[in-house]
Order: structure tokens, then C-alpha cells, then sequence
């Protein structure tokens, strides 16, 4: 219980709680009939994109006390990828919430010829952007290959879903935690739902469901197989988790935060015997944006981008 208290569990309850009530009584105000709704913040993002792509922040509608960030990193308006940007592949994989102004895609950005996934989320106030956070992934500096052909889109993302098969607000907060909950100190219990068929990708790279021969078992399995063999169990902390960007009509909820290891762990065991050995063998962080795809409550698919940053390094957006 010592974990979970620092994740803040019944703080996120009441937030969702208030958020949901927020809406409601927003829905008949005059801010609410001003809101950006889908269309509107996916034209945002699209102008943002042709001012990245052109080298030119000038067209793009800044609020007055803007904030950008790239991997963790507060920088000038400006600065960082706009300088070095010189394309955008064809991979694209976007979502938005309306209720909070805020629309984030996934994809490949091009420097020189080197291509890296990344995540972009921005915050939308009358029609000007008010927060800007990237994360790009580069091979270099990652020291992980990215081959952009393995970056197929994914139907079961894009689609818009049945009333039936939505899930309320609070319900799809809570299941994203309920990820990150079974990912810190995974000991082999779930605290989410998964469906059968349920995919991750991280840095471009598919981690479950894989069929290539002389794998490792464990990347053979689906997502809640993987939890269920406690095959992170080296994840010491999933923290400063932020719940930014919520689609109910697709499903898809976007978070934020931190996988710390304290690199204590060595030698353990798997829920079914089979000995490991931690890879990290030293104190190292990730920061993370991660996407999940929710349908009747469980989460279908996984989609993230993570980066290695200064252990225990703290977010410029809650510090």
C-alpha cells in the first residue's frame, strides 16, 4: 500500500469525479458553446506541424506565457527541433479532448536523413497554443535503431467507437493508471483490464505478440501475459504520472510521467520460476507519453515513446 500511496490513488479518484462534474456543468455556458471542438484543435496541430516543418514558430498562435518542452527539457520557443527539423514521415497517429483543450499526435520526424518517433501534445486557449511538450526519440542518442517500415498505422486506434463500447471518463482515467500501477514493481497481479488481442509499441518497435524465432519467450506474449510473469519487475517507481488528453469517442488516453529503477535489483525469479536478471544494473530514468487505446474498459493497445533522462530527473511541467 506504501506504493500505491504515491500515486495519489484517491486524489485521481476526486479528480476524476470533479472533472466529470466540471463538464456537465459546462456543457450550457458560453465557454463551453467556445470550445475547440475535434476538427478545430486537429487544425491547430496541422498549423503547428507546417510551422515545425517550415523552421517558422512566428506562424503558429502563441499564447502570451507560452511553455515548450522537448524531452523534458524547457526551451525557448524556437529552439530544439524547430532548428533542425527536416521532414515529417508518413506515420501519423492523432487523437483529441475537446473538454480540455488539448490534442497530441504520434509519429516520425526526419534530421538530415536520421528518422526518430515521436510525441507531440499541445494545449489549445482560444485558439492560441499555451503548452507545447515534445518528446523525440533519436537512434543516436537512444542508442536503439528505428527502421520507420516497422511504423504501420493501427486500424485499432484510429477508429471511432460505438456508443456501446465507450467508457465513461473516470473509468478510462483509471485504467491508465491501473497500467501503471501493474507496471511499478510488477509482481505478476494486474490492476487494469486488457482485451485478448491487446498490442504495445514503444519507440517504434512492437514489445508483445512478436513470432520471430530465438526471441525470448516473454516478448511471444500479449500484454497482460507479460504483467502476469512479473517481467518488469525492476520498474521501481511509475512516477509524477499526469493523465493529460482524454478521447471518448476513440478511446485513448494520454499520459505522462516517469519509470525510474534505483538499479538495486538483480538476480530474481519470474511467477513461473524462470530466473532473470534485471538490465538495469544502475540508477537510471525514462520519461515517458504514452497512449492507451480503451474499449468496454479494458485497454486494447499501447502505444509509447520514452527517453532516457538524469535519474530521478523531476517534469518541468509539475516543478
Amino acid at each position: 500500500m506504501t506504493r500505491l500511496a504515491q500515486t495519489r490513488w484517491p486524489a485521481l479518484l476526486a479528480f476524476c469525479a470533479g472533472l466529470a462534474g466540471a463538464s456537465l456543468a459546462q456543457a450550457g455556458s458560453p465557454a463551453a458553446a467556445q470550445r475547440c471542438d475535434r476538427q478545430c484543435l486537429y487544425g491547430v496541430l496541422d498549423g503547428y506541424l507546417a510551422a515545425l516543418k517550415a523552421h517558422a514558430p512566428g506562424q503558429v498562435r502563441w499564447a502570451a506565457r507560452a511553455k515548450s518542452t522537448e524531452n523534458n527539457v524547457a526551451l525557448r520557443v524556437g529552439d530544439g527541433l524547430w532548428r533542425t527539423i527536416t521532414g515529417l514521415g508518413d506515420y501519423e497517429m492523432r487523437f483529441a479532448d475537446p473538454v480540455t483543450g488539448q490534442v497530441a499526435i504520434f509519429g516520425v520526424v526526419e534530421e538530415t536523413t536520421t528518422p526518430a518517433p515521436y510525441a507531440l501534445r499541445l494545449k489549445v486557449a482560444r485558439g492560441q497554443v499555451s503548452e507545447a511538450e515534445l518528446l523525440v526519440v533519436r537512434p543516436q542518442d537512444a542508442g536503439i535503431p528505428f527502421v520507420t517500415a516497422v511504423m504501420a498505422r493501427r486500424p485499432v486506434f484510429e477508429a471511432l467507437l460505438p456508443m456501446a463500447q465507450r467508457t465513461p471518463r473516470p473509468q478510462m482515467l483509471a485504467a491508465a493508471n491501473g497500467y501503471f500501477e501493474t507496471l511499478q514493481l510488477n509482481d505478476g497481479s494486474l490492476k487494469a483490464e486488457f482485451t485478448e488481442d491487446c498490442n504495445r509499441r514503444e519507440n517504434g518497435m512492437q514489445s508483445t505478440n512478436l513470432t520471430e524465432p530465438g526471441l525470448d519467450p516473454v516478448w511471444k506474449l500479449g500484454c497482460a501475459d507479460q504483467f502476469r510473469l512479473g517481467a518488469y519487475r525492476y520498474d521501481d517507481r511509475l512516477r509524477d504520472r499526469r493523465f493529460l488528453v482524454v478521447d471518448e469517442e476513440r478511446g485513448i488516453v494520454l499520459a505522462g510521467g516517469f519509470i525510474d529503477h534505483e538499479g538495486v535489483l538483480g538476480d530474481f525469479r519470474l511467477t513461473n520460476g524462470t530466473p532473470r536478471t534485471s538490465i538495469f544494473r544502475r540508477p537510471h530514468s525514462f520519461v515517458l507519453l504514452e497512449a492507451f487505446k480503451i474499449q468496454g474498459g479494458k485497454i486494447q493497445g499501447v502505444e509509447a515513446v520514452f527517453h532516457t533522462v538524469p535519474y530521478n530527473m523531476p517534469s518541468p511541467w509539475l516543478h
